[in-house]
């Protein structure tokens, strides 16, 4: 069985965003045999404005993502921390490639 993940970045590379700062997240699909696509990107508006945390913001990009299985980004607070586990969404901060992030997660998946 697929399931899908968010991964936060700024060149399509790296796993380099804040979640909170993110402003696209590009989807991809991982499958049961270990192999993965690039699905989509999706346009976000960043959540974290300033100094506070905007709750509303925040709930309006975890339901752009809501049918993802995890989130990969450079960083989370711990509020967003929080608002995805209790979405069903496993974050997960990293600064790997997109490439190898996925791979971690993947041999993650597999040991559980």
């Amino acid at each position: 069985m697929s399931y899908k993940v968010a991964v936060a970045s700024t060149d399509g590379k790296f796993v380099n965003e804040h979640f909170g700062r993110a402003e696209k997240f590009m989807i991809y699909e991982i499958h049961d045999d270990g192999t993965y696509k690039f699905l989509e990107t999706r346009d976000s508006s960043a959540s974290c404005i300033g100094e506070g945390n905007n709750q509303n913001a925040r709930s309006k990009v975890i339901d752009l993502i809501s049918d993802v299985k995890a989130v990969l980004v450079a960083n989370v607070g711990p509020g967003a921390i929080d608002d995805l586990i209790n979405n069903d969404i496993k974050p997960y901060a990293t600064s790997f490639d997109i490439d190898s992030a996925l791979n971690e997660l993947i041999k993650l998946d597999n040991k559980s």
